[in-house]
């Protein structure tokens, strides 16, 4: 049974361009043998991540992320079993999120800066699917 998980959460110290290829680059090692895809988006000390895959082992990393003393405030905004994968191209795509046009925000939320923690898990999805429609994602497997 294939789900997504999509959760925001805030930075847990200072990150720079490294430390996200540091995590894009884990996620792309790790996650294709635990049949994981998704995308991840970002904007200043910001995450908001996709989880798709199996069941056990979405769940599996997602508490172990919540577990991760490099996360704060981490937040589940959406779950729900799905038919098919959406982000399947990716071993973990990535948007950032302070280069989008902010009118694609406030499309999906009250303000057109980037604050997964206050907008709707609905809306977000929503977002992430704009996102790959419009060629937003970055980093497909390889």
């Amino acid at each position: 049974m294939l789900v997504h998980l999509l959760y925001a959460s805030r930075a847990g110290a200072a990150i720079d361009p490294g430390t996200i290829e540091s995590i894009l680059r884990a996620s792309r090692t790790r996650n294709p043998a635990l049949g994981i895809t998704g995308v991840l988006c970002h904007a200043g000390d910001v995450f908001m991540q996709l989880l798709e895959g199996g069941r056990a082992p979405v769940n599996e990393l997602y508490n172990a992320i919540v577990r991760d003393p490099r996360h704060r405030e981490v937040m589940l905004l959406h779950y729900r079993e799905v038919s098919e994968r959406s982000f399947g191209g990716w071993t973990m795509g990535q948007v950032r999120l302070d280069r989008i046009n902010p009118s694609l925000l406030l499309k999906y939320s009250e303000t057109p800066k980037f604050d997964p923690f206050s907008a709707p898990g609905e809306a977000s999805m929503a977002l992430l699917c704009e996102l790959v429609a419009t060629a937003q994602v970055v980093g497909r497997a390889g």
